[in-house]
């Protein structure tokens, strides 16, 4: 393995392939079918991984092919209720993201959602993107793409848990500054160690 493989993510962007983020990928789907089995799952990754490196001839694999990949091998070695797990959570991930949306409204009170929802103007609306957060902290804050995407990440988790499709913008701003702090606050107690 001489050269860095790249994923071209849905947004166009491309990032380091990450031997781990397929291994979390595969345990997951093991574990939401019962399977859970951490040395299959690691054995499985190999399989990923040595064919993206040595049979794939391009620097950059899109992540749809990785993730038709990981299904592939997991029905090919008898995992087929993990592949159908995984297929699963991501047509649920989507499905959310297309049924979300964000409300361009700063609310700081109650009677500031009473007023701009009972004065019959509706607020702006725009579909959920992840890779809007990940804009802004990498254009106006300077912050790592990488890191971005992280604290993207995990405020996209929060509010899919939430299980709202109407989000305020105030709502976001407040989820992506406590992500970031906590990511950053974790980097710095790494480097300290």
């Amino acid at each position: 393995m001489n050269r860095q493989l790249r994923v071209r993510k849905s947004d166009g962007s491309t990032e380091a392939y990450l031997h781990t983020k397929v291994l979390g990928t595969i345990n997951n789907a093991m574990t939401a079918c019962g399977q859970g089995d951490m040395v299959m799952a690691e054995d499985l990754t190999e399989v990923v991984t040595f064919y993206l490196y040595n049979k794939h001839d391009r620097a950059v694999a899109s992540s749809g092919e990785i993730f038709a990949m990981i299904k592939a091998v997991l029905t090919a070695t008898g995992n087929e209720e993990a592949a159908l797990a995984l297929t699963k959570h991501a047509f649920e991930r989507r499905l959310r993201r297309l049924r979300t949306e964000v409300l361009a409204v700063d609310i700081h009170e109650f009677t500031d959602a009473e007023q701009l929802f009972g004065a019959g103007r509706a607020p702006e609306r725009a579909a959920w993107d992840k890779g809007r957060i990940v804009q802004d902290l990498t254009e106006r804050f300077g912050m790592p793409r990488r890191t971005a995407r992280a604290v993207a990440s995990g405020v996209e988790e929060k509010v899919f848990r939430m299980e709202i499709t109407m989000v305020p913008l105030s709502l976001i701003k407040q989820l992506v500054l406590g992500e970031a702090a906590a990511l950053l606050h974790a980097e710095r107690e790494l480097q300290v160690r």
